[in-house]
């Protein structure tokens, strides 16, 4: 479950998803260090720790494979998941389809109620990837995270692009009330000078 209304642990449990091919592993290779690994399809899974800043947890990141005869063993790493990243292709957009009912069928999962959810929108360093607008209308987003913190972030696990910043906002989201997070977007956006429709719209966006 998530972290909201209990005292931060030390080090957290993060569960990475995504569809085989979806980039997860080179993408954690390259946050961790930094370098293009090349990989080969997680047969299993990997498990790496990353630090954050002396106010935040420690982030332990499982990436699990993703083939199709791995997804049904996703459902025994969701136990003490306190945050879900799920990686997509955004140049993919035939397998766009699979990625949606693999992620609406992991969040029906009572273990994983209330976790925050980043997904990862890799690859947009490619030739023709869809943005994370169009990415959120092609997985319906709005609607099947209703009621929980989520966020979609651009990135490229090549050239690192929206890593960090992917891997911030989930700490953001673990440590900060669903609440929270929506009054502060509001704030943010009327500072900015936006209309309350572009706040409406932005809260639907980010939460």
């Amino acid at each position: 479950m998530g972290m909201h209304g209990s005292k931060l642990k030390k080090q957290v449990q993060i569960l990475m998803l995504g569809l085989d091919g979806s980039g997860k592993t080179t993408l954690l290779y390259k946050l961790k260090y930094n370098e293009n690994v090349v990989t080969v399809p997680t047969v299993g899974f990997n498990v790496e720790m990353l630090e954050t800043d002396r106010r935040s947890p420690g982030l332990t990141v499982w990436d699990v494979g993703g083939q199709r005869r791995m997804r049904p063993h996703w459902k025994h790493h969701f136990l003490d998941t306190a945050g879900l990243l799920f990686v997509v292709d955004s140049g993919d957009e035939k397998r766009l389809d699979e990625a949606r009912k693999e992620l609406y069928r992991i969040l029906k999962y009572h273990s994983l109620k209330g976790v925050p959810l980043v997904i990862l929108a890799n690859k947009q360093d490619l030739p023709g990837a869809l943005n994370p607008e169009r990415l959120c209308q092609k997985l319906d987003l709005r609607r099947v995270c209703e009621g929980r913190a989520w966020f979609i972030q651009p990135c490229s696990a090549t050239t690192g692009m929206g890593l960090q910043e992917g891997f911030r906002r989930m700490v953001y989201l673990m440590k900060t009330p669903l609440r929270q997070t929506q009054e502060d977007i509001r704030a943010k956006m009327r500072s900015k000078g936006f209309s309350f429709t572009s706040v409406k719209q932005a809260i639907l966006f980010d939460s």
